[in-house]
C-alpha cells in the first residue's frame, strides 16, 4: 500500500490549526500535566534531607507516565467527532484521500504535541527537583532506569492512547462522550504505573521488557483495528 505523505501532512497541519483554535483542547493539554505533577512535586520538595534514604526506594517519577496516557486521549477523542460536529468531515472524506492517510495524519497531529508536552513536563519536573529540593533528595529520586523508562514508555503509551481515542471518536456522536470514554480507556495504563510507583509490583527487567513488548503489540493492533473499523460511508452519511 502506497501512502501519500503530502496528504498525511495536509491532515496533520489542518489538525494542528484546529487545536490552536479550540480553547477547550488547549486548556486540557495544559491542565492535565499540572494536576498530575502537583502531588509528587510537593511530596518531594517538602521532604527533609534525612528522609532521602527512604525516598530512594520510592518511584514518584512514574506518576508522570499518566501524562502520555491522558493528554493524547483528549486530542484523539476530538479528532473525528469534533470535525463531524463542525461539518468539515464530509468534504474531507469525499476527497481521494485514503483512510490510512487520514488516520495517520490525525494520529501524528495528536502524537507530536503530546510527546513534546510529556517530555517537556518531565524535564521541568527534574529541573525543579534539582534546583529546589533539599540536598540529597534529587539523587535519591532521579534514577537512570526510571529516566530510561520515561523515554521508552512515553511514546508507546501515547500511541496506544491515540488509537483508542480515534477509534472511540469515530464511533460516537458527541465530543464530551468521546473524551470521557477515551479517558476511561487510559485508566488501565495509569493503574499499572501506579502499582509500580506504590511498589505493589516490583519493576524487574523482565517485567519492564514484557510491558514494553506488550505496548508495541497493542499499538500495532490498535492501528490495524482502527483502520479496518473506520467506516467512511457511515461517517459521510451521518454528517448529512
Amino acid at each position: 500500500m502506497s501512502l501519500s505523505t503530502r496528504r498525511v501532512r495536509a491532515v496533520f497541519h489542518k489538525e494542528l490549526r484546529e487545536y490552536r483554535r479550540n480553547g477547550g483542547i488547549v486548556a486540557a493539554m495544559a491542565v492535565f500535566p499540572v494536576v498530575i505533577i502537583i502531588q509528587p512535586l510537593i511530596a518531594i520538595l517538602v521532604v527533609s534531607s534525612k528522609a532521602s534514604g527512604a525516598l530512594a526506594h520510592e518511584r514518584p517519577l512514574l506518576y508522570l507516565l499518566a501524562i502520555p496516557a491522558l493528554v493524547p486521549a483528549t486530542l484523539a477523542s476530538y479528532s473525528v467527532v469534533g470535525e463531524r460536529q463542525q461539518g468539515t468531515l464530509e468534504p474531507v472524506l469525499t476527497t481521494p484521500i485514503r483512510r490510512e492517510e487520514f488516520l495517520l495524519g490525525k494520529a501524528l497531529a495528536a502524537f507530536v504535541p503530546s510527546l513534546i508536552i510529556a517530555y517537556a513536563v518531565y524535564g521541568v519536573f527534574i529541573a525543579i527537583v534539582e534546583l529546589f529540593a533539599r540536598p540529597g533528595i534529587a539523587s535519591a529520586v532521579i534514577h537512570g532506569p526510571e529516566v530510561l523508562a520515561q523515554l521508552v514508555f512515553t511514546p508507546l503509551l501515547i500511541a496506544w492512547s491515540i488509537w483508542v481515542g480515534i477509534g472511540i471518536s469515530a464511533r460516537t456522536n458527541d465530543v464530551r462522550t468521546a473524551q470521557q470514554l477515551s479517558t476511561l480507556a487510559s485508566l488501565p495504563a495509569i493503574a499499572v504505573t501506579s502499582l509500580i510507583a506504590y511498589k505493589v509490583v516490583q519493576p524487574t527487567l523482565g517485567i519492564t521488557i514484557g510491558l514494553a513488548a506488550g505496548l508495541v503489540a497493542l499499538d500495532r493492533i490498535g492501528w490495524r483495528i482502527t483502520s479496518v473499523s473506520f467506516d467512511r460511508e457511515r461517517l459521510i452519511t451521518s454528517t448529512k
